[in-house]
């Protein structure tokens, strides 16, 4: 079995045990992989995040290289991605804002647009150890937050954002425009 058919098993919803074997049994990802636009979803496992990033519209991550990234990328209601600064979205109180609440202030994302558009990069990538593997991480400018990424295939990685808020690993996959 493929690890793209394993990750299909997987989603949409699986335990965190089961997700971080599937993550531990995958190989890295060298930083040179990553390089494009790609879009992202949430492998549920329970997580206090799980349906937030979703419900908010996000769309995914933009890596032009290793120095210059988008971590975070927004769809508002017209379809319009753009990048949104980390720093002005309240990720210390996510995890206790309802989520039917967070998609139903999803609308006005188009109003709010202009306050949260970046056209800074604001992310880095970099090769680090992360259970026992040498990977590429995604390290945030002005967040406690590194996602941490291993390939499913050359189209897909599976994510899992390392918070030092929120000590549960939050897991993600991407798969490239």
């Amino acid at each position: 079995m493929t690890a793209t058919d394993q990750l299909t098993g997987l989603e949409p919803t699986c335990t965190r045990e089961a997700a971080l074997a599937f993550f531990d049994s995958l190989p890295p990802v060298p930083v040179t992989d990553l390089t494009g636009r790609w879009h992202g979803r949430e492998l549920a496992t329970g997580h206090r995040l799980d349906g937030l990033l979703e419900a908010s519209g996000w769309y995914g991550k933009q890596f032009e290289d290793a120095e210059r990234v988008h971590p975070l990328l927004f769809c508002d209601p017209g379809g319009d991605i753009f990048a949104v600064d980390p720093k002005r979205v309240p990720l210390g109180v996510a995890d206790k804002v309802p989520t039917a609440l967070v998609d139903r202030g999803r609308g006005l994302l188009g109003v709010l647009k202009p306050a949260l558009r970046t056209r800074r990069y604001r992310a880095r990538l970099r090769s680090v150890e992360h259970r026992g593997v040498v990977t590429t991480a995604m390290v945030y400018d002005h967040l406690p937050i590194i996602d941490v990424f291993r390939r499913v295939d050359e189209n897909t990685v599976l994510g899992v954002m390392d918070f030092r808020d929120i000590p549960e690993p939050y897991f993600f996959v991407l798969a490239r425009d």
